[in-house]
């Protein structure tokens, strides 16, 4: 609705994630360097962590549009909490190898000889999985296995993982995993924006989706956006998307402070739980007594 009303040749704030729309903010361009360091290394784990909503898709969206398909093959993950056999089965399937009936000894050949066809073609296989957080000991194991394929002392599989802050923690406070972490070459957390990054992260969302500078944002707004969102881009979003409608259906062109204060306090009305209603026999017992 807000979209036609202002002009807008898309949604700019919708909440699934489009690396169209990818911010390169402080946390996040450093992200871009650690994974440009870890991608040249061409070995190892590249390990990216952060809360929900802090961008984790989007940046696996934009490097996969910024790196050379002809020279490196990427492909996705989104992990479940599987184990060990279903995770090298889920990684044949992403690398279009059978696995029906297929035992495990011959499922690792299969993937071996597969990672040595694609570098015999030029390309390395980089390996991105998603909700890392998920994954079973066993299956990360497995993971660091298929880090050691090599051919002409080099690695054939790069490992990108992606996970929530407690990824982390189980990676830096498990005394199993201590072989998987001295492989990884790579770090970084994602932190929210900082106040004085909310202005552009919004200006840049909207110019995407072909703003003209209709409705006007007062810097105030800007600095009640990132105190109600915390600086989480997906917070920033499902709040500037409602402050939109809302001056959309008051036909207003200047968002304010006050506009997103109000907004922020219906989205709050809105996640409080309702109160249970009496039952008309507690009614009654109550208007009895009284």
């Amino acid at each position: 609705m807000y979209d036609d009303h202002f002009g807008l040749t898309d949604r700019p704030f919708q909440l699934t994630p489009d690396p169209r729309f990818y911010f390169d903010s402080a946390t996040h361009k450093k992200a871009m360097a650690y994974l440009g360091y870890g991608l040249a290394q061409g070995e190892g784990f590249i390990v990216i962590t952060g809360e929900v909503g802090t961008g984790k898709t989007t940046l696996v969206g934009h490097l996969m549009e910024t790196i050379d398909a002809t020279r490196l093959n990427a492909v996705k993950l989104v992990s479940t909490q599987v184990g060990a056999d279903d995770l090298l089965r889920l990684v044949a399937q992403s690398l279009d190898i059978p696995t029906d009936n297929v035992a495990k000894a011959q499922l690792l050949d299969r993937i071996e000889r597969r990672l040595h066809d694609s570098a015999r073609g030029g390309k390395r296989t980089l390996l991105i999985v998603d909700e890392a957080q998920l994954l079973e000991r066993g299956a990360l194991e497995e993971l660091r296995m298929l880090s050691n394929f090599q051919g002409g002392g080099h690695a054939l599989m790069q490992i990108f993982l992606l996970g929530q802050p407690e990824f982390r923690e189980m990676l830096n406070g498990d005394g199993g995993l201590e072989q998987l972490r001295q492989r990884v070459i790579a770090t970084h957390h994602l932190e929210p924006m900082a106040t004085d990054e909310v202005g552009p992260y919004i200006r840049h969302r909207l110019e995407t989706a072909g703003w003209s500078g209709r409705p006007h944002f007062t810097q105030d707004a800007f600095a009640a956006l990132h105190t109600h969102a915390d600086g989480v881009p997906r917070r920033l979003n499902l709040l500037a998307g409602r402050v939109l409608l809302l001056a959309a259906v008051e036909k207003v062109d200047t968002i304010d402070a006050a506009m997103v204060e109000a907004t922020a306090a219906d989205l709050a009305r809105d996640d409080r739980p309702a109160s249970p209603v009496p039952r008309s026999g507690a009614s009654a017992s109550c208007r009895a007594q009284a």
